[in-house]
């Protein structure tokens, strides 16, 4: 259908033409929600038509009303002109034709295909639809997943989600960093201390069996860096020369030579780690379309790097070490390859990149990672464009804020983190506790029924609380109030959307279904007017679809959070002051009916793009 946007800009542009002569652009069309104080639903900016008109701006905008009421086939109702602006009241029979066509449109909020301008490697193709590639996650397997993944992964996923809806193919992916010096860490500690301790025999997941060993070689390494200062060392020394840390880098090193024993110490322990992803993974709802393992791509990445310094990009240093220097570029040097030929970050992200663009015709590549790795973004896109890969300089780095603690930074390897299993726990538990204050609107469900409902509840409230915070910023998290049902919470958008069901329940006889619940036949009906609070609610529905594409240009869930929030407030108050069920007018209740089952599917719709499910109770 089209917006109302698009039919006034087109009657907007014939009346310039018809009253002065003139093409009107798009640029000259200026559009905006009317003010509060003042009537209307949409204003006209005449301010660039009145030097074409040599006439007053009160003048200009009282004559396009004019011409837009006679004109305008019926589609504004009346208008009041302040100074320069025109503002438009719409029929109320437009607004219940959206209404209408909303109902009947089984993707309302999607789109076709984003714009051309949003396609940097394959503009102006036009084959099909553009593919954007989403990295989020990028877990450690020397640990489980804690609240800072809890931020990456439903950011990562709702991303997805939205771009799907804005007419991307998406490839949801994930790095497995599975290799390394933090790796060899836990290995190295479960060897010493862990007594052949597997999931099996300790009742842990794997990810938390592997998760303590790291801590524990903390421990044991803090230990022996005291002891070694007690007897004269100095603290960098002492960090150098403890005999954990020199047992891990030995560790390393024969990984990276393909030490069978250690491989198969590296394959077993990582295996228990994958199977506690896994399980964490389906729990929070989110979910890959390709993992990629560090394990494999740094290989590439060493590859692209010895080209790179072949090639002049790169240089040794006398240690043998291989650096770029990025100084002109406003930088320093970064490391790419450490002297004894072990590679870092830098050169796995190279070897990912490279791969990556090998196995899909990428478009968008969107890495979602923390704030904290913004500089190793930028050195990825100069590295990956000296190396002459032509998408180096448009990677997208989703750069969002850390999730921060009432007590401060949470640290891994002191165990001071909050798992995210243990979190999930946590928030289902308090939405179930809260649920049994609910007897009266929960009876006649069954336990398991119940427990469902505060499954999806405790993490409808913990993802809503989470992607509720503009995305770029560092944020505090508080239980406590995510899990609140007034104000701006998930259960409190969840509790509106189940209680239209329960009124759409109530509305028809089982045998009749949903289906009855139309409005066929009053629209256009002599007298049928809509109030104010109808009126609000059908104008917030129709925003949708561009609260749908903004969140997607901006690469912001809070911006479908804040709407999902605007449209149950304004669902509550209508079914405050106005009667459904009970209006004795026959046309008004199915117009009502309609209204809620609508406002019903777009809240479903919008957190679903948010990785939030609705239940039909609570």
């Amino acid at each position: 259908m089209n917006s109302l946007e698009q039919q006034i800009n087109e009657l907007a542009k014939a009346a310039v033409k018809s009253l002065y002569a003139v093409e009107a652009t798009d640029e000259q069309i200026q559009l905006q929600k009317t003010r509060p104080e003042f009537e209307g639903n949409i204003t006209l900016v005449v301010f660039p038509f009145v030097k074409i008109a040599r006439k007053a701006p009160q003048q200009v905008a009282a004559e396009i009303g004019e011409w837009l009421m006679a004109n305008g086939q019926k589609l504004i109702a009346k208008f009041n002109a302040v100074q320069g602006f025109l503002n438009l009241v719409i029929d109320d029979a437009f607004w219940i034709k959206q209404l209408e066509a909303i109902d009947a449109d089984g993707q309302y909020g999607r789109f076709d295909r984003p714009s051309d301008k949003a396609l940097p490697f394959r503009e102006g193709e036009g084959v099909g639809s553009p593919l954007m590639m989403v990295e989020y996650s990028s877990p450690n397997t020397n640990k489980p997943l804690h609240l800072g993944h809890v931020r990456n992964n439903l950011l990562g996923y709702s991303i997805a989600k939205i771009q799907e809806a804005n007419g991307w193919k998406v490839v949801k992916t994930n790095i497995v960093n599975d290799r390394g010096i933090h790796i060899c860490k836990s290995m190295l500690a479960w060897l010493k201390y862990g007594n052949g301790e597997t999931p099996e025999t300790s009742g842990k997941k794997g990810d938390h069996l592997i998760g303590d060993y790291y801590v524990r070689f903390d421990k044991e390494y803090k230990k022996q860096i005291s002891e070694l200062m007690a007897a004269g060392k100095d603290e960098e020394t002492a960090k150098r020369e403890a005999p954990l840390m020199l047992e891990a880098q030995e560790m390393l090193r024969k990984w990276e030579a393909n030490d069978p024993e250690v491989r198969a110490l590296w394959a077993k322990m990582n295996s228990w780690v994958y199977a506690g992803f896994d399980e964490t993974y389906k729990r929070m709802g989110v979910s890959f379309d390709k993992i990629y393992y560090e394990s494999n791509t740094y290989l590439e990445g060493k590859s692209e790097v010895e080209k790179g310094l072949a090639s002049g990009a790169f240089y040794r240093r006398e240690d043998g070490s291989v650096w770029a220097d990025l100084t002109k570029d406003g930088l320093d040097e970064k490391l790419l390859l450490r002297s004894d030929g072990t590679s870092v970050y830098m050169t796995q992200d190279i070897g990912t990149a490279k791969l990556r663009f090998q196995d899909y015709p990428i478009d968008k590549m969107v890495y979602v990672v923390g704030n904290e790795q913004e500089y190793h973004f930028k050195v990825l896109s100069i590295l990956l464009d000296r190396l002459g890969f032509p998408f180096g300089k448009e990677l997208v780095h989703f750069s969002y804020g850390m999730v921060e603690l009432p007590n401060g930074k949470m640290k891994s390897r002191e165990g001071t983190v909050v798992d995210a299993d243990d979190l999930m726990d946590k928030m289902i538990e308090d939405a179930r506790e809260i649920s049994k204050d609910k007897v009266n609107t929960l009876q006649g469900i069954t336990e398991e029924e119940a427990n469902e409902i505060a499954r999806k509840v405790g993490l409808g409230a913990l993802k809503y609380f989470i992607l509720k915070v503009d995305p770029r910023k560092n944020m505090l998290f508080n239980p406590a109030e995510s899990i609140d049902f007034n104000g701006n919470t998930g259960p409190f958008i969840q509790y509106t959307y189940a209680r239209i069901q329960s009124v759409l329940r109530k509305s028809v006889s089982p045998k009749d279904g949903l289906s009855s619940v139309s409005v066929s036949g009053f629209t256009g009906a002599a007298g049928l007017s809509l109030d104010s609070k109808e009126l609000a609610l059908i104008q917030r529905l129709c925003e949708y679809p561009a609260t749908v594409r903004t969140a997607g240009e901006d690469f912001s869930p809070a911006i479908l959070c804040n709407y999902a929030y605007a449209l149950a407030c304004d669902f509550n108050s209508f079914y405050h002051d106005l009667s459904i069920l009970n209006e004795p007018d026959e046309t008004k209740r199915a117009l009502r009916l309609l209204l809620a089952k609508n406002v019903a599917k777009v809240l479903c719709s919008s957190m679903a793009l948010l990785g939030i499910e609705m239940p039909d109770r609570m």
